[in-house]
């Protein structure tokens, strides 16, 4: 092979050449679109740190401390909403979580075939309806319930206990703080569920087969196969929906009651971050905004910190794994 063969062999062709151009084109429209994504989410946090720089000139540090809301005398603490909006959160992953932990094993493990399908497409139907449709239930349906019959029963049962009495007291008004962690929880039962579901159904046969033959029961099955080889990913999808919850507005707006106090009962009226918002905005002017902005600022801070610490611990528990 002499030397004009050996460069017309090695040189490039106009079609190496375009794919290289097209390579690199779809690598900057990727990185530009992480690149939009990444300043968007910075621009709405810093618009919002900025439109409520007046409260916070006003208040300083203690506007994060404070239980105090009193738009009438521009006095405002952020205490009373955080607190509202962590609550209702966790009460719903404490109700959510082991019923979508149930619901999806029970597709997976137990159910007959002919069941999974159409119960699976149900459960991720309801991942998808609108909040406000939830809110309305709570309203009419719920709240009636909580009135009538679980209100009392807590306060009769519950309220009397020693040390945690006083977060189960307080009147049958059937809204509140429990009540908007309810409908929280049955909002985040299908999207948790649809989660757990789909990583439960990756878990190779064999393993459990062998579990199996060996004598294990159903339950030992899915507690000590399916539940740690999935772990990671049901962490995931567990801190996804307490993000879910975190920022709820509509449905949370129905039933919260919608009161700016700090009370230990979680029977009586309380308010979240986002319902606050939504009820409040477009009524308010000036100093009463910049707070409301802040708010939001502080709401797109704790869902920051819920989600980093998850990816947090992901990544613990893969280097724990070895991966």
């Amino acid at each position: 092979m002499n030397a004009t063969t050996l460069s017309s062999a090695v040189a490039p062709t106009g079609r190496d050449v375009r794919d290289a151009r097209n390579d690199r084109l779809f690598r900057r429209a990727l990185t530009a679109a992480v690149v939009f994504v990444l300043v968007a989410l910075a621009s709405a946090a810093l618009s919002m740190l900025w439109g409520g720089r007046e409260v916070l000139a006003h208040e300083g540090l203690g506007f994060f401390f404070s239980s105090e809301w009193n738009p009438v005398e521009n006095r405002y603490g952020a205490l009373a909403p955080i607190y509202g909006t962590v609550v209702t959160a966790v009460i719903a992953m404490l109700i959510g979580v082991p019923v979508s932990f149930g619901i999806a094993l029970f597709l997976t493990e137990v159910a007959p075939r002919w069941l999974r399908g159409p119960v699976g497409t149900a459960i991720e139907l309801l991942a998808g309806i609108p909040s406000i449709i939830y809110g309305m239930w709570g309203l009419f349906v719920l709240v009636p319930v909580m009135t009538e019959y679980v209100t009392p029963w807590i306060n009769d049962n519950l309220g009397t206990l020693p040390l945690i009495g006083a977060l189960f007291q307080g009147p049958p008004l059937g809204i509140g703080i429990l009540t908007a962690g309810f409908v929280l929880a049955i909002m985040v039962i299908p999207f948790v569920t649809s989660v757990m579901r789909e990583v439960f159904l990756t878990v190779p046969t064999r393993l459990k087969e062998s579990a199996y033959a060996l004598g294990s029961t159903r339950w030992e099955v899915s507690w000590d196969i399916v539940l740690p080889y999935t772990r990671s990913a049901v962490i995931g999808g567990i801190f996804l929906g307490l993000g879910r919850a975190l920022g709820e507005t509509m449905a949370v707006a129905f039933v919260v009651g919608n009161a700016v106090r700090l009370s230990p009962s979680l029977l009586e009226p309380g308010t979240t971050i986002a319902a606050l918002i939504a009820n409040d905005f477009g009524e308010a002017t000036e100093t009463y905004r910049s707070a409301l902005l802040l708010l939001g600022f502080v709401l797109f801070i704790v869902t920051f910190v819920v989600l980093a610490l998850a990816r947090l611990m992901l990544a613990r528990l893969a280097r724990r794994e070895g991966n």
